[in-house]
């Protein structure tokens, strides 16, 4: 037998496993002695190469509705494997790192001050700095971990955590503490134009990370790093609601601009050899 690869999610191994047992080639699943993972081996090496094809554009579109349909027609759209649940603390701490659960903790730490308080106390200490509090260097970044409402907080984190989490465990820490606070800096500068110093949220950053990394993953996706361009999509059709005040809600319009923008320059330098490489090839 022929180890092929190996998912963490036995769900998408069984689509494949079945959508190759469709064309009567079959693999065997079994979950490794080792990790938390599941093995798919290939019984006869006589379409090795065929396997590994197929394998190559079931991972570009797992989710193709030709997998699911396979799975039903070979009856098995359960599997003896117990799947894993993937909402556990264990399995944000492994899609992350250290400083993305860092600003997690921090900004829910904010948003309990703000629920037993009130949001004007909080953004005492925590504002965008205005007159003599410019010396206060933390309020530069602080307003990005000021959060309104439970909404508004779920959203930013569900969204840092996807994004962050990609930047520090391919990229490291490093680069993530830089975006951090490049972002933040420019979107909360960008937002007191309009606000002077009554605002707060994540958003500025998240937007800065969905550019960014949408970028990079389009430049050098041996990076590791990615977002469905549908992401990228939603993001800009979002910014064009907002200015236009179609969804009927506060929305700190500037910050996103400004957090784009910045997420998109800092993507151009950081992969500015992939577009020397792009001039010099034509």
């Amino acid at each position: 037998m022929i180890h092929i690869t190996s998912f963490a999610n036995p769900r998408m191994a069984q689509a494949f496993v079945d959508y190759m047992a469709g064309q009567n080639i079959h693999l065997s699943l079994q979950p490794s002695q080792e990790q938390a993972l599941y093995e798919l081996w290939l019984e006869d090496d006589q379409y090795l190469n065929q396997v590994r094809q197929e394998l190559d554009t079931f991972l570009q579109n797992p989710n193709d509705p030709r997998y699911l349909a396979a799975s039903w027609q070979t009856g098995n759209a359960d599997t003896q494997f117990q799947y894993r649940n993937f909402l556990t603390w264990g399995y944000l701490k492994e899609q992350s790192g250290p400083l993305t659960i860092a600003v997690i903790l921090l900004s829910i730490i904010v948003y309990l001050w703000v629920e037993m308080t009130d949001a004007r106390e909080v953004l005492r200490y925590l504002a965008w700095p205005i007159g003599d509090q410019q010396s206060e260097l933390w309020r530069w970044i602080s307003p990005a971990f000021v959060h309104f409402s439970l909404s508004h907080i779920g959203f930013n984190l569900a969204l840092w955590w996807f994004l962050a989490g990609q930047v520090e465990r391919k990229l490291g820490t490093g680069k993530l503490f830089t975006i951090l606070l490049v972002s933040a800096l420019f979107s909360n500068w960008g937002q007191s134009l309009f606000s002077e110093n009554n605002f707060g949220g994540l958003s500025g950053v998240v937007y800065a990370l969905v550019s960014y990394v949408w970028l990079t993953g389009e430049r050098n996706p041996e990076s590791g790093v990615k977002v469905p361009r549908g992401l990228m999509i939603f993001s800009i059709i979002w910014l064009f609601f907002g200015y236009f005040d179609i969804l009927g809600m506060h929305i700190a319009n500037a910050a996103h601009t400004s957090g784009l923008i910045i997420g998109l320059l800092m993507g151009v330098w950081d992969n500015r050899h992939s577009f020397i490489k792009h001039q010099s090839s034509r």
